[in-house]
């Protein structure tokens, strides 16, 4: 992969659809399970406002391995761009060793699988196993992902998907039915009572920007697990203060969500979370020190904010796909110059 004589003229940009093509989940979570008991090195994001009014913000995610490669996410919220999506993001990759940059990936599509392959990666530890019912909460971009992605660890046949619009749940639903990576013969349906499809869910799927608890501790039964995505800033919440004082909770990494996480900084203020409780990070998941689930009966939480790990994890996977496919084009080109 070392490639001391690139240029930045031709830096290759990997696009969504190249993106979509090589990060599939049953690639995807393997590599994230090893790529979180890896030397992997993520400080905490930069995070500058560009102006407070309009708000505008520039993020910058770097990361590293010892040996290997290594990135950096730049992403920019604008929300006063009408013409165009609210935030835009791209990834650059670098060899480590030369410093010289390999490529410039779409940051938005890596962003969404390697988050609904963390949750998923999470749910094969911390979820029932014999979990069948899936509910959906939210219709952003990433409900589909995340639908999918569940679907790779556990045998779930049937999803709900719930939503403050019906309309917006609606055009989720057949997003999930769209995705090509969802298995077949999934019953899908759009609930309308949120309190009754939490009641049957054996896994609860949040992504949401809510800044006020959508999912409350009465809702749910023994034995749900709950994913929650959204919630990313101190001022945002999915779930009560009553669900979180009796869940078992495991976040991604503890240096993110125990100062970004408002479901998880706002229970603790409150005292209704005990630090204690917070028992495992996926690092110590896949490495063996937390034995994850051990109580059938148990409510289990798993928080995720997003940590650069998982991108450079990404990317690497598609960076290798891109180096493998120009070698193969390469070599069939040769093959037809050299016939007779």
């Amino acid at each position: 992969m070392t490639t001391s004589s690139h240029q930045a003229s031709s830096i290759p940009h990997l696009s969504k659809e190249f993106l979509a093509k090589e990060l599939t989940y049953a690639k995807l979570i393997p590599a994230l399970r090893k790529a979180f008991a890896s030397d992997m090195v993520a400080p905490r994001r930069h995070v500058h406002t560009l102006s407070e009014n309009p708000a505008s913000t520039l993020l910058l995610m770097p990361v590293w391995q010892t040996h290997g490669t290594t990135g950096v996410k730049l992403v920019t919220v604008a929300p006063e761009n009408n013409e165009a999506p609210s935030v835009h993001a791209i990834f650059i990759l670098f060899d480590k060793t030369t410093g010289a940059p390999l490529a410039m990936m779409d940051g938005e599509e890596l962003t969404l699988r390697r988050t609904a392959a963390a949750s998923a990666l999470a749910s094969a530890y911390i979820s029932r196993t014999d979990s069948e019912h899936l509910l959906m909460i939210g219709t952003g971009k990433l409900i589909p992902y995340l639908a999918t992605a569940h679907c790779q660890v556990r045998t779930i046949k049937e999803i709900t998907v719930w939503g403050r619009s019906q309309e917006k749940a609606e055009q989720s639903m057949q997003a999930i039915l769209e995705q090509r990576e969802l298995p077949k013969n999934i019953q899908l349906s759009v609930a309308t009572d949120l309190s009754k499809a939490a009641a049957q869910a054996d896994v609860i799927s949040c992504a949401t920007t809510s800044r006020q608890a959508i999912v409350m501790g009465h809702m749910v039964k023994a034995g749900t697990h709950l994913d929650l995505v959204g919630g990313f800033t101190p001022n945002m919440r999915e779930v009560d203060d009553t669900l979180m004082a009796k869940a078992q909770v495991f976040v991604d990494t503890y240096a993110g969500a125990l100062t970004e996480a408002g479901d998880i900084t706002q229970a603790l203020a409150n005292a209704c979370l005990q630090r204690s409780a917070i028992v495992g990070e996926l690092a110590e998941l896949v490495n063996g020190k937390h034995r994850g689930r051990s109580d059938e009966q148990q409510i289990t939480v798993f928080k995720s904010v997003g940590t650069a790990i998982e991108d450079l994890c990404g990317a690497n996977l598609v960076w290798k796909a891109h180096v493998h496919e120009k070698m193969h084009h390469q070599t069939q080109t040769q093959d037809k110059q050299n016939q007779p």
